[in-house]
């Protein structure tokens, strides 16, 4: 397969998010974040009520970009051999085979990931971060790029296990996603209408990976590696920018990992839209997305009805953004 559009364009990923938009009715947030999870080598966990088109994001992404996808839907009975596989005894041959699970595959869905036990976490955790799966005494490599959608259901938590905090920080943004406008559920009804067309392959999996090679090129000013650690730091400690009205609200703050995937995310971000340099305003529009499943709130937050965004925008609004000089460019 031969991709449509050369990944030496201005705009590699262009006709790709086209393409799922062709099938795709809003979710622009959703379908942007996916793209740059897949050039910052992250991870996604999506929140939002059944029905939002999350599963077709996926689906329709991975055969946009010639890859393969497989869903999983987690439930308490989940345990680790149906996520990563096993190995089996074949009688007529006398010997163990290995067979490999779902997580091969480019683009992996876990649906409701908060309702499988902590060992099926803990192996989703191996492959999240290695990017390879240990069987027995065997090591396996999932094919790259490698993008792991994670979905929470906020309506039902019965039956339902917490994330652990050290899985949740390998996620590198929390997209949550919103009902449809009325004019968007209206183009959604109507293409339901009629059979949809499947996405046609616009590059390949050897094109995303030069895509990511070109987008480590992308120059990176050294006061915004500053501006993200500011805004980190700030997390940790509100009354360091004014907001010492925060810190009862906080518990723990984001983790040196969130600074990493403001950096990297933004860095993806300007390589999508086609720039060479990032900018202050990238990392400010990744910032609720990368920051708002890192922050461990107090029991004062919950009462008070105060959540992540609202203290993540307080934190944005508290740090100056730097003005970035950037020469012959």
């Amino acid at each position: 397969m031969t991709s449509t559009k050369s990944p030496e364009s201005a705009h590699p990923l262009e006709q790709v998010l086209f393409e799922v938009k062709r099938t795709i009715v809003g979710q622009d947030v959703l379908l942007e974040r996916m793209a740059v999870a897949l050039i910052a080598d992250g991870h996604l966990l999506v929140e939002g009520v059944p029905g939002l088109a999350k599963t077709l994001a996926v689906r329709s992404l991975a055969a946009a970009i010639a890859g393969s996808f497989q869903r999983v839907q987690f439930t308490p009975d989940l345990v680790p051999a149906d996520l990563v596989g096993t190995r089996v005894y074949h009688q007529h041959s006398g010997e163990f085979r290995t067979e490999l699970g779902p997580v091969f595959a480019n683009l992996l869905l876990a649906d409701e990931i908060n309702r499988a036990p902590a060992k099926v976490q803990s192996a989703l955790l191996e492959v999240m971060q290695e990017h390879q799966v240990t069987i027995g005494r065997e090591t396996f490599k999932v094919p790259e790029p490698f993008l792991v959608m994670a979905t929470e259901n906020p309506i039902e938590s019965e039956g339902t296990y917490p994330l652990p905090e050290a899985q949740v920080d390998r996620f590198m943004m929390k997209v949550v996603v919103d009902y449809p406008t009325q004019a968007e559920e209206q183009a959604i009804v109507n293409r339901a209408l009629r059979p949809p067309e499947p996405p046609q392959p616009m590059v390949t999996a050897e094109d995303l990976i030069a895509m990511r090679a070109r987008a480590q090129q992308v120059y990176v000013d050294p006061a915004i590696v500053d501006y993200a650690v500011r805004l980190v730091s700030v997390t940790r400690s509100p009354a360091t920018a004014g907001l010492g009205e925060l810190e009862r609200y906080v518990t723990y703050g984001a983790s040196p990992r969130a600074s990493i995937a403001l950096v990297t995310g933004a860095r993806a971000l300007a390589f999508l839209r086609g720039r060479d340099y990032v900018l202050p305003h990238d990392l400010a529009e990744l910032a609720l997305d990368v920051l708002r499943h890192r922050l461990v709130l107090s029991y004062e937050a919950l009462a008070d009805d105060v959540d992540a965004d609202t203290i993540i925008t307080r934190v944005l609004g508290a740090v100056r953004a730097p003005d970035v000089v950037l020469q012959n460019r």
